[in-house]
């Protein structure tokens, strides 16, 4: 049985953006598909920053 604990862990988050962001590690395989599944990742996390950014500046502005 999971304690509720588990479930707000965010160690694997965070370790998944700082390895989305880090330059490609040359002694792992690489191909096309990961490659683009990498970089659509990253924009998605920009653009979702960014919106969170705007959401915030918004809010305090009005």
């Amino acid at each position: 049985m999971s304690r509720i604990s588990d479930y707000f862990k965010l160690g694997e988050v965070f370790r998944y953006f700082y390895r989305v962001f880090q330059k490609p590690d040359p002694s792992r395989p690489t191909n096309a598909n990961i490659r683009m599944m990498h970089g659509i990742n990253r924009i998605s996390i920009i653009m979702f920053v960014i919106c969170l950014i705007v959401m915030i500046v918004r809010a305090l502005t009005r």
